[in-house]
């Protein structure tokens, strides 16, 4: 997995709440598309207009926002059915940082395990966040630091936010949650041969 320490871009920002797995990548999308096309569709009731062309008033498709790493959204964002695939699809557009007043628990979770920080921030600081991203300006760029914590704007303004410690340490040195584990493997080999001694019933024998 991707390691993230300090990061530098541009914001975009989705307008709503409750924006669910369903909008982030429809259900036939997921079913029928490889892992690294999802990203083709990410949004697509929202980027797309029926006619297949772009929506010009999505603002991923706005030219000022394109390729932006960070993404600020409403209240309950990824909410819905626990696709993990809503995080692929998201992940194939660039963002690595989704910047949020709440988000769906499951979603939550599956950024930690593909290499996207999510922060939860305050609403006051939600809204400072967002005025400054909204700022026309070519140097206007928030920097995500995550060894201290920490939001910074180009006009300096700082905003902290918390994360769990082991989900930090986590993305930091870009392990999921089974190469996370697979570092305790001598502590678990050892844990299992002891146990095979006092609890032998619950180990399967080879010969049966």
């Amino acid at each position: 997995m991707e390691k993230f320490s300090i990061l530098k871009s541009r914001a975009a920002f989705l307008i709503g709440d409750n924006i669910n797995t369903d909008m982030i990548i429809p259900m036939d999308r997921y079913v029928l598309a490889e892992r690294k096309d999802l990203h083709q569709f990410a949004f697509e009731p929202l980027r797309f207009l029926p006619d297949g062309s772009k929506n010009p008033d999505f603002i991923l498709n706005k030219n000022l926002f394109v390729g932006c790493k960070i993404l600020i959204v409403g209240h309950n964002f990824g909410c819905g059915s626990s696709r993990e695939a809503a995080v692929w699809a998201i992940f194939g557009l660039g963002i690595r940082c989704i910047i949020g007043r709440s988000f769906g628990s499951i979603f939550f979770n599956n950024c930690f395990q593909n290499g996207i920080l999510p922060i939860i921030l305050e609403e006051k600081s939600i809204e400072e966040v967002m005025s400054v991203a909204a700022l026309f300006s070519k140097d206007n760029f928030l920097s995500v630091n995550l060894i201290d914590n920490q939001i910074a704007s180009f006009q300096n303004q700082l905003w902290n936010f918390s994360t769990e410690h082991y989900r930090r340490i986590q993305l930091m040195e870009g392990l999921d949650d089974i190469t996370l584990t697979l570092q305790k493997i001598k502590e678990i080999e050892e844990f299992k041969k002891q146990d095979v001694i006092k609890r032998p019933w619950v180990y399967l024998r080879k010969d049966n």
